[in-house]
């Protein structure tokens, strides 16, 4: 099978795209409104996009409240969503309004963050403080704009338990990560890992 994505209908059921990009990481984004509410939703569309200094990225279909509290204060923090908190995880999904609080919704404990205002995760065992660099925007088809646009923070504070750290590393079967696979509900854990030496 090939086809241009760009055109309808597509020739499956569902839309295959993000089972192609697999597993994809969850930036759990915790921002402040300008009324100090604090907002924290998951996004799949997330990752490292540098390194020295290290930069990462969120995005998402239509401005939401993390990319509007993101470029109105300049800061967002990004948790790492791990499997002990995939029901709170889940909760903090849901289409609420700005004067709804997440973190309260999912009867979360946030902790604050050193170099930024917006409160970690407290139970997550990592944490990026960002500071907001820029947005974005995508270009659509025929020139018209994207529904979705890339959110792009430096980070300046990094929060790792000191429980998940062993020989000077990260123990990632300590942390065991979530992430998004393909459709809607399908979601895999980090708990295999193996080691390849490059050549």
């Amino acid at each position: 099978m090939y086809y241009d994505p760009r055109h309808k209908p597509i020739p499956l059921s569902h839309d295959p795209l993000t089972a192609l990009v697999v597993p994809r990481p969850i930036g759990w984004i915790s921002t402040l409104g300008r009324d100090g509410i604090v907002n924290l939703a998951p996004y799949s569309f997330f990752n490292a996009v540098a390194s020295s200094p290290p930069f990462v990225m969120f995005s998402s279909a239509g401005i939401k409240h993390s990319q509007l509290n993101a470029e109105q204060t300049g800061e967002f923090v990004a948790s790492l969503a791990t499997y002990e908190l995939r029901e709170e995880l889940n909760i903090t999904s849901a289409m609420v309004g700005a004067e709804v609080s997440e973190p309260e919704l999912a009867r979360l404990e946030m902790a604050p963050s050193i170099a930024v205002k917006p409160p970690r995760v407290k139970k997550s065992p990592t944490a990026l403080e960002c500071r907001y660099v820029k947005t974005v925007e995508l270009p659509g088809p025929d020139g018209k704009p994207h529904n979705f646009s890339i959110v792009i923070g430096e980070v300046v504070g990094i929060y790792i338990d000191d429980r998940v750290i062993v020989n000077g590393m990260v123990d990632l079967s300590r942390v065991r990560p979530i992430a998004r696979l393909g459709y809607l509900d399908q979601y895999t854990v980090v708990d295999t890992i193996f080691k390849m030496t490059r050549p």
